[in-house]
């Protein structure tokens, strides 16, 4: 699917940062190691790139991937790609002073299991950063987030608090707001904002 999906002409969700990501990328510390966690197109990579951080972009497409490392020429800096499955995905042990996940939906156990090696993964002072669509969405005029009949893909900020339990929590909302992003991502929009840094 994802594949085909990145095969379009154009970028599916524009070639932009993710907007709750410009707002709070500076809390991650400054020229520090960041995981992308399924990152397509490369956007916020390139974004981070950008801004001095050295990136790893992860996600399942091979074809998405390859558009960001185009993404990233074009802008000119560096980022490193993995392809990889979150299903089985290991985000190692204190590596990253950031881990980014923007729209990174996934069924729950998988959630889980990803969320369960975020605390482990940072470096002390590291920074989790997450946007995604709460189930409200379904009933939203924007465009986005996973069908409706794929409940266990959409996120609540209780979710995030039981299972990032280990981070000390800075911003945690539930939240309307319009985004904006290429074609794919459009409209008033239900979602869940989380920041939280290992002590």
């Amino acid at each position: 699917m994802w594949d085909q999906r990145y095969n379009e002409a154009g970028f599916a969700y524009g070639t932009e940062a993710n907007d709750f990501l410009k707002e709070t990328f500076h809390k991650i510390p400054a020229g520090g190691r960041v995981l992308c966690l399924a990152e397509g197109e490369g956007r916020n990579a390139v974004f981070l790139a950008q801004n001095g951080y050295q990136v790893t972009a992860m996600d399942l497409s091979k074809v998405g991937l390859n558009k960001a490392l185009k993404l990233a020429s074009d802008k000119g800096v560096t980022i490193s790609t993995q392809v990889a499955d979150l299903a089985d995905y290991a985000l190692g042990e204190q590596q990253w002073d950031g881990i980014v996940s923007i729209w990174a939906h996934m069924p729950e156990a998988i959630q889980q299991r990803v969320h369960a090696q975020v605390a482990p993964a940072l470096k002390q002072g590291g920074v989790f950063i997450l946007e995604a669509y709460t189930y409200q969405q379904t009933t939203m005029t924007g465009v986005g987030g996973p069908p409706a009949t794929q409940k266990d893909r959409f996120v609540s900020l209780e979710d995030l608090q039981s299972e990032l339990v280990e981070l000390e929590e800075v911003i945690g909302i539930e939240k309307q707001r319009t985004v904006s992003e290429g074609t794919r991502h459009q409209g008033l929009s239900a979602v869940v904002q989380f920041v939280g840094y290992k002590k």
